[in-house]
Protein backbone atom coordinates (compact mmCIF):
# COMPACT_ATOMS: atom_id res chain seq x y z
CA UNK A 1 0.00 0.00 0.00
CA UNK A 2 1.23 3.18 -1.28
CA UNK A 3 1.82 5.37 2.39
CA UNK A 4 1.83 8.72 0.27
CA UNK A 5 -1.45 8.47 -1.24
CA UNK A 6 -3.91 6.63 -3.99
CA UNK A 7 -1.40 3.49 -5.26
CA UNK A 8 -0.02 4.90 -8.96
CA UNK A 9 -0.86 2.85 -12.02
CA UNK A 10 1.66 0.65 -13.43
CA UNK A 11 1.06 0.81 -16.53
CA UNK A 12 -1.31 2.85 -19.10
CA UNK A 13 -5.03 1.88 -19.58
CA UNK A 14 -6.87 4.07 -21.96
CA UNK A 15 -9.41 3.06 -24.20
CA UNK A 16 -7.20 2.03 -27.05
CA UNK A 17 -5.97 -0.39 -24.92
CA UNK A 18 -9.71 -1.69 -24.19
CA UNK A 19 -11.09 -1.78 -27.94
CA UNK A 20 -8.03 -3.61 -28.79
CA UNK A 21 -8.62 -6.11 -26.00
CA UNK A 22 -12.42 -6.57 -27.19
CA UNK A 23 -11.59 -6.63 -30.46
CA UNK A 24 -9.00 -9.74 -30.35
CA UNK A 25 -11.10 -11.38 -27.60
CA UNK A 26 -14.58 -10.46 -27.38
CA UNK A 27 -15.32 -8.72 -31.12
CA UNK A 28 -18.79 -8.94 -30.98
CA UNK A 29 -18.85 -6.07 -27.97
CA UNK A 30 -15.77 -3.85 -30.07
CA UNK A 31 -18.58 -1.73 -31.43
CA UNK A 32 -19.80 -0.54 -28.28
CA UNK A 33 -18.82 2.93 -27.26
CA UNK A 34 -15.83 3.36 -24.80
CA UNK A 35 -15.53 5.32 -22.05
CA UNK A 36 -13.23 6.07 -18.74
CA UNK A 37 -15.63 6.00 -15.84
CA UNK A 38 -13.39 5.44 -12.56
CA UNK A 39 -10.22 4.47 -11.61
CA UNK A 40 -9.67 3.15 -7.80
CA UNK A 41 -6.70 1.69 -6.27
CA UNK A 42 -6.45 -1.77 -8.08
CA UNK A 43 -8.58 -1.29 -10.89
CA UNK A 44 -9.75 1.30 -13.93
CA UNK A 45 -13.25 1.20 -14.96
CA UNK A 46 -14.83 1.66 -18.47
CA UNK A 47 -17.99 1.91 -19.36
CA UNK A 48 -18.87 0.02 -22.54
CA UNK A 49 -22.21 0.54 -23.75
CA UNK A 50 -25.45 0.83 -21.90
CA UNK A 51 -24.97 -2.30 -19.72
CA UNK A 52 -21.63 -3.17 -19.43
CA UNK A 53 -18.72 -2.39 -17.98
CA UNK A 54 -14.89 -3.84 -18.33
CA UNK A 55 -12.81 -3.83 -15.06
CA UNK A 56 -9.08 -3.89 -15.42
CA UNK A 57 -6.04 -4.38 -13.06
CA UNK A 58 -3.95 -1.32 -13.07
CA UNK A 59 -1.36 -2.89 -10.52
CA UNK A 60 -0.20 -6.11 -10.59
CA UNK A 61 -0.92 -6.90 -6.90
CA UNK A 62 -4.21 -6.54 -7.83
CA UNK A 63 -3.90 -9.52 -10.69
CA UNK A 64 -4.58 -12.05 -8.42
CA UNK A 65 -7.44 -10.17 -6.76
CA UNK A 66 -9.53 -9.74 -9.88
CA UNK A 67 -8.90 -13.43 -10.34
CA UNK A 68 -10.51 -14.52 -7.05
CA UNK A 69 -13.53 -12.53 -8.44
CA UNK A 70 -13.72 -14.65 -11.35
CA UNK A 71 -13.77 -17.68 -9.86
CA UNK A 72 -15.50 -17.59 -6.45
CA UNK A 73 -18.11 -14.60 -6.56
CA UNK A 74 -20.04 -16.72 -9.63
CA UNK A 75 -19.94 -19.76 -6.89
CA UNK A 76 -21.67 -17.35 -4.30
CA UNK A 77 -23.75 -14.54 -5.86
CA UNK A 78 -27.06 -16.78 -6.40
CA UNK A 79 -27.29 -16.72 -2.37
CA UNK A 80 -26.61 -13.08 -1.98
CA UNK A 81 -29.92 -10.88 -0.89
CA UNK A 82 -28.28 -7.50 -2.77
CA UNK A 83 -27.61 -7.78 -6.46
CA UNK A 84 -23.99 -8.09 -7.38
CA UNK A 85 -22.21 -7.13 -10.72
CA UNK A 86 -20.35 -11.25 -11.58
CA UNK A 87 -18.22 -10.92 -14.38
CA UNK A 88 -20.01 -12.33 -17.17
CA UNK A 89 -16.82 -12.40 -19.65
CA UNK A 90 -13.18 -12.97 -18.60
CA UNK A 91 -10.26 -11.23 -20.58
CA UNK A 92 -6.54 -12.89 -20.78
CA UNK A 93 -3.59 -11.40 -20.87
CA UNK A 94 -2.46 -10.53 -24.16
CA UNK A 95 1.75 -9.38 -25.12
CA UNK A 96 0.04 -5.47 -24.66
CA UNK A 97 -1.81 -6.19 -21.33
CA UNK A 98 -0.21 -8.93 -18.76
CA UNK A 99 -2.96 -9.99 -16.67
CA UNK A 100 -6.45 -11.20 -16.37
CA UNK A 101 -9.34 -8.18 -17.14
CA UNK A 102 -13.07 -8.55 -16.63
CA UNK A 103 -16.64 -7.72 -18.51
CA UNK A 104 -19.78 -7.39 -16.06
CA UNK A 105 -22.91 -6.01 -16.05
CA UNK A 106 -23.54 -2.06 -15.51
CA UNK A 107 -25.18 -1.77 -12.49
CA UNK A 108 -27.29 1.55 -11.69
CA UNK A 109 -27.25 3.34 -9.43
CA UNK A 110 -24.58 6.14 -6.92
CA UNK A 111 -22.17 5.00 -4.76
CA UNK A 112 -23.21 4.95 -0.87
CA UNK A 113 -20.86 8.63 -0.21
CA UNK A 114 -22.75 9.91 -2.93
CA UNK A 115 -26.15 9.29 -2.11
CA UNK A 116 -26.74 7.99 1.17
CA UNK A 117 -29.21 4.71 1.92
CA UNK A 118 -32.93 5.17 4.03
CA UNK A 119 -33.04 4.38 7.01
CA UNK A 120 -35.02 1.29 6.49
CA UNK A 121 -32.18 -0.09 4.57
CA UNK A 122 -29.77 -1.07 7.59
CA UNK A 123 -32.11 -4.59 8.52
CA UNK A 124 -31.88 -5.48 4.76
CA UNK A 125 -28.29 -4.59 5.22
CA UNK A 126 -27.69 -6.68 7.89
CA UNK A 127 -29.46 -9.52 6.06
CA UNK A 128 -27.13 -9.07 3.48
CA UNK A 129 -24.33 -9.59 5.06
CA UNK A 130 -26.03 -12.62 7.07
CA UNK A 131 -26.49 -13.94 3.44
CA UNK A 132 -22.42 -13.79 2.30
CA UNK A 133 -21.46 -14.42 5.89
CA UNK A 134 -21.35 -18.41 5.74
CA UNK A 135 -18.53 -20.98 5.90
CA UNK A 136 -15.99 -20.78 3.77
CA UNK A 137 -14.08 -23.85 2.41
CA UNK A 138 -11.04 -24.47 3.20
CA UNK A 139 -9.53 -23.63 -0.62
CA UNK A 140 -11.69 -19.55 0.01
CA UNK A 141 -8.97 -17.33 -1.36
CA UNK A 142 -6.33 -15.62 1.80
CA UNK A 143 -5.92 -12.19 2.35
CA UNK A 144 -3.26 -10.78 4.15
CA UNK A 145 -4.95 -7.23 4.73
CA UNK A 146 -8.54 -8.44 5.26
CA UNK A 147 -10.59 -10.51 7.89
CA UNK A 148 -6.94 -10.93 10.10
CA UNK A 149 -6.81 -10.34 13.02
CA UNK A 150 -6.37 -6.53 13.63
CA UNK A 151 -2.99 -7.09 15.52
CA UNK A 152 -1.65 -8.09 12.26
CA UNK A 153 -2.67 -4.25 11.11
CA UNK A 154 -1.75 -2.48 13.85
CA UNK A 155 1.47 -0.93 13.01
CA UNK A 156 0.39 0.05 9.53
CA UNK A 157 -2.83 1.69 11.33
CA UNK A 158 -0.76 3.45 13.83
CA UNK A 159 1.86 5.01 11.99
CA UNK A 160 -1.26 6.44 10.06
CA UNK A 161 -2.80 7.29 13.36
CA UNK A 162 0.33 9.19 14.27
CA UNK A 163 0.11 10.98 11.06
CA UNK A 164 -3.09 12.37 11.51
CA UNK A 165 -2.93 13.57 15.38
CA UNK A 166 -1.03 16.42 13.76
CA UNK A 167 -3.23 16.76 10.32
CA UNK A 168 -6.76 16.53 12.13
CA UNK A 169 -8.64 16.33 15.83
CA UNK A 170 -9.99 13.01 15.32
CA UNK A 171 -7.84 10.64 16.85
CA UNK A 172 -8.91 11.51 20.15
CA UNK A 173 -8.56 9.22 23.51
CA UNK A 174 -11.75 7.52 23.01
CA UNK A 175 -11.03 6.44 19.18
CA UNK A 176 -7.94 5.08 20.84
CA UNK A 177 -9.28 3.23 23.40
CA UNK A 178 -12.07 2.08 20.99
CA UNK A 179 -8.66 0.73 19.13
CA UNK A 180 -6.79 -0.89 21.68
CA UNK A 181 -9.92 -2.59 22.88
CA UNK A 182 -10.25 -4.13 19.49
CA UNK A 183 -6.54 -5.39 19.18
CA UNK A 184 -6.94 -7.32 22.50
CA UNK A 185 -10.48 -8.89 21.46
CA UNK A 186 -10.24 -12.74 20.56
CA UNK A 187 -11.91 -13.68 17.21
CA UNK A 188 -14.55 -15.98 18.35
CA UNK A 189 -16.42 -17.17 15.18
CA UNK A 190 -15.28 -19.80 12.64
CA UNK A 191 -14.07 -18.11 9.28
CA UNK A 192 -16.23 -17.20 6.52
CA UNK A 193 -17.23 -15.36 3.68
CA UNK A 194 -15.98 -12.21 2.83
CA UNK A 195 -16.35 -9.12 0.78
CA UNK A 196 -13.55 -7.04 1.99
CA UNK A 197 -13.75 -3.82 1.21
CA UNK A 198 -17.50 -2.86 2.01
CA UNK A 199 -16.65 0.85 2.16
CA UNK A 200 -19.64 3.15 0.64
CA UNK A 201 -17.40 2.97 -2.80
CA UNK A 202 -18.34 -0.23 -3.29
CA UNK A 203 -22.40 0.43 -2.30
CA UNK A 204 -24.25 1.19 -4.77
CA UNK A 205 -27.85 3.46 -4.29
CA UNK A 206 -30.52 4.36 -6.06
CA UNK A 207 -33.53 6.17 -4.09
CA UNK A 208 -32.50 5.78 -1.12
CA UNK A 209 -32.26 2.01 -1.75
CA UNK A 210 -29.17 -0.36 -1.43
CA UNK A 211 -29.36 -1.93 -5.12
CA UNK A 212 -25.66 -3.43 -5.69
CA UNK A 213 -22.55 -4.60 -3.99
CA UNK A 214 -19.48 -3.95 -6.59
CA UNK A 215 -15.63 -4.53 -6.56
CA UNK A 216 -15.57 -8.38 -4.96
CA UNK A 217 -11.40 -8.44 -5.51
CA UNK A 218 -11.01 -8.92 -1.64
CA UNK A 219 -13.33 -11.60 -2.13
CA UNK A 220 -11.90 -13.34 0.63
CA UNK A 221 -12.79 -15.60 3.69
CA UNK A 222 -11.96 -14.85 7.72
CA UNK A 223 -13.39 -12.80 10.07
CA UNK A 224 -16.63 -11.07 9.70
CA UNK A 225 -16.03 -8.04 11.37
CA UNK A 226 -14.20 -6.85 9.25
CA UNK A 227 -17.07 -6.64 6.79
CA UNK A 228 -19.53 -5.44 9.70
CA UNK A 229 -17.25 -2.29 9.61
CA UNK A 230 -19.61 -1.31 7.28
CA UNK A 231 -22.37 -0.19 9.15
CA UNK A 232 -20.44 2.64 11.15
CA UNK A 233 -19.20 3.98 7.24
CA UNK A 234 -22.60 3.49 5.70
CA UNK A 235 -25.33 4.79 8.42
CA UNK A 236 -24.49 8.05 9.76
CA UNK A 237 -27.55 7.81 11.93
CA UNK A 238 -27.12 6.02 14.92
CA UNK A 239 -30.49 4.24 15.05
CA UNK A 240 -29.68 2.57 11.78
CA UNK A 241 -26.67 1.26 13.17
CA UNK A 242 -28.31 -0.24 16.14
CA UNK A 243 -30.69 -1.72 13.77
CA UNK A 244 -28.43 -3.36 11.61
CA UNK A 245 -26.45 -4.73 14.70
CA UNK A 246 -29.63 -6.14 16.35
CA UNK A 247 -30.70 -8.22 13.26
CA UNK A 248 -27.26 -9.43 12.60
CA UNK A 249 -27.28 -10.31 15.98
CA UNK A 250 -23.57 -9.60 17.02
CA UNK A 251 -21.51 -10.50 19.58
CA UNK A 252 -19.96 -7.95 22.27
CA UNK A 253 -16.69 -9.30 21.16
CA UNK A 254 -17.28 -8.92 17.53
CA UNK A 255 -18.48 -6.13 17.93
CA UNK A 256 -15.93 -4.54 19.32
CA UNK A 257 -13.43 -5.63 16.81
CA UNK A 258 -16.00 -4.35 14.00
CA UNK A 259 -15.36 -0.96 15.89
CA UNK A 260 -12.08 -1.23 15.43
CA UNK A 261 -12.33 -2.90 11.60
CA UNK A 262 -14.19 0.90 11.33
CA UNK A 263 -11.19 2.35 12.78
CA UNK A 264 -9.26 0.65 10.23
CA UNK A 265 -10.34 1.28 7.38
CA UNK A 266 -11.69 4.91 8.36
CA UNK A 267 -8.24 6.20 8.85
CA UNK A 268 -6.82 4.45 5.54
CA UNK A 269 -9.67 6.40 3.98
CA UNK A 270 -8.82 9.37 6.01
CA UNK A 271 -4.62 9.33 5.83
CA UNK A 272 -4.85 8.75 1.60
CA UNK A 273 -7.80 11.09 1.47
CA UNK A 274 -6.28 14.25 2.53
CA UNK A 275 -3.21 13.64 -0.04
CA UNK A 276 -5.33 13.33 -3.17
CA UNK A 277 -8.89 12.03 -2.47
CA UNK A 278 -11.34 14.41 -0.80
CA UNK A 279 -14.23 11.60 -1.62
CA UNK A 280 -12.04 8.98 0.61
CA UNK A 281 -11.31 11.57 3.67
CA UNK A 282 -14.76 12.66 4.28
CA UNK A 283 -15.79 8.76 4.36
CA UNK A 284 -12.70 8.21 6.77
CA UNK A 285 -14.15 11.45 9.24
CA UNK A 286 -17.26 10.13 9.41
CA UNK A 287 -16.54 7.10 10.09
CA UNK A 288 -14.88 8.50 12.97
CA UNK A 289 -17.56 9.99 14.25
CA UNK A 290 -19.95 7.89 13.55
CA UNK A 291 -17.66 5.11 15.93
CA UNK A 292 -16.71 7.59 18.80
CA UNK A 293 -20.81 8.48 18.68
CA UNK A 294 -21.68 5.32 19.61
CA UNK A 295 -19.18 4.77 22.46
CA UNK A 296 -21.50 6.95 24.50
CA UNK A 297 -23.48 3.23 24.28
CA UNK A 298 -21.32 1.17 25.78
CA UNK A 299 -19.49 3.26 29.10
CA UNK A 300 -17.53 0.13 30.07
CA UNK A 301 -14.15 0.45 28.03
CA UNK A 302 -11.53 1.51 29.71
CA UNK A 303 -8.35 3.45 29.50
Amino acid sequence: MNLTGTPISELEIDTALVFNLLKEQHPDLSHLPIQLFDTGWDNAIFRLGDCLCVRLPRRKVAATLIENEQTWLPIIADRLTITVSTPCRVGNPTSNYPWRWSILPWLTGLTAEREKPNLNQAKLFALFLRSLHLPAPINAPSNLVRGVPLEQRRLVIEKRMQRLESKTNLITKTIKNIWNEALNTPIDLEVKWLHGDLHPGNILVKNGVIVGIIDWGDITSGDVATDLAAIWMLFPDRDARQKAIAEYSISRQTLQRAKGWAIYFAITLLDVGLIDNPRQAIIGERTLRCVAEDETDNPTINV
